[in-house]
């Protein structure tokens, strides 16, 4: 991979492991799961749309827009709502761990759907490895609660939306400025998402932080995001950039650790360590420029954070409420 993708591989993996955070704040303050999506979702699209527009960049778009809504249907109008709603009932860990099944998702429907990204047998043992890490993060909380299972159920669906999204602008619209691309795809699952949102309003007006959640990921991890992955695919391919949902949990289990209380299984530093290993493999089982001076880095951390979870675990049973909803 390029030390351009190599970049977007870093910002977008740090970038889409905030978003759950955000959801879990917007949802527990007020909004509702699809008045949090559509507001979302409009706001990039105001943004995405006007960038856009100053390029010069709409008129190319010409043609597609059947499969602009086929994109804007599958990677946002199903995912941000479902994933929303599953966080009513699991933790913002947890619903960044079972998105990260994404690029498991795309390899399976890689064999049917695309022949130019069947994986390598190298490639097919990372996403297994990072499969495994996914499973020993997990442990046994979802095996909990019927609300955790419907949650995590939800968020299940928005993975394989996830894995198809990349699919179709990788054979379809990769030709087109990404400006156009995501601000048409946003503006579209807008309109798709308006009259669900006009029913199922918030009974309250949300709290300031329910607001600055939605600023954050409207303009952040929206459209910011969209626009960077979208330069990740054209770089790396599709089944490489959806590896970043096995890197996107580090960032959203160290923040809900951090800032919201959760407290993870004594696999979570396993399966993070599994998580990057995953994730190594399936690019390619290269190093990006610089990561060899900083990757020791992380395993030190990786040890703190063992010695902390390993603490941890002697007071499960109560200290599993937190990835409970409230």
């Amino acid at each position: 991979m390029s030390r351009r993708g190599w970049i977007a591989f870093a910002a977008i993996s740090v970038i889409w492991g905030i978003p759950y955070l955000f959801i879990r704040i917007a949802v527990r303050d007020g909004m509702t799961p699809p008045m949090l999506a559509w507001t979302r979702v409009t706001l990039a699209a105001l943004i995405l749309v006007g960038l856009a527009w100053r390029a010069g960049k709409l008129d190319s778009l010409r043609g597609r827009w059947r499969w602009l809504l086929a994109y804007a249907v599958a990677e946002i109008s199903i995912p941000f709502p479902l994933i929303a709603a599953g966080e009513r009932h699991v933790s913002s860990s947890l619903a960044a761990i079972v998105i990260s099944t994404v690029p498991l998702i795309g390899a399976l429907l890689a064999f049917r759907f695309d022949h130019s990204e069947r994986p390598t047998p190298t490639r097919a043992l990372g996403l297994l490895i990072g499969f495994s890490g996914v499973i020993a993060l997990v442990g046994l909380d979802v095996a909990g609660r019927a609300d955790e299972l419907l949650g995590t159920g939800a968020i299940v669906i928005a993975a394989i939306g996830y894995a198809i999204g990349p699919m179709v602008i990788k054979h379809r619209l990769s030709d087109l400025d990404p400006r156009a691309t995501m601000g048409a795809s946003l503006a579209l699952a807008s309109l798709v998402l308006a009259p669900v949102a006009a029913v199922d309003r918030p009974r309250t007006m949300p709290g300031a932080g329910a607001i600055g959640a939605v600023i954050v990921l409207g303009v952040v991890c929206t459209a910011a995001a969209f626009v960077i992955f979208t330069v990740l695919i054209r770089e790396a391919g599709t089944s490489r950039a959806t590896v970043i949902t096995y890197v996107n949990p580090v960032v959203a289990v160290a923040l809900g650790v951090t800032l919201l209380g959760e407290r993870p299984g004594v696999g979570a530093v396993a399966g993070l360590l599994l998580i990057l290993a995953g994730s190594w493999l399936s690019t390619g089982g290269k190093l990006p420029p610089g990561m060899v001076r900083w990757a020791p880095a992380w395993f030190a951390k990786g040890a703190e954070l063992g010695a902390d979870s390993q603490r941890a675990s002697r007071q499960r049973g109560a200290a599993q409420e937190p990835l409970s909803a409230e």
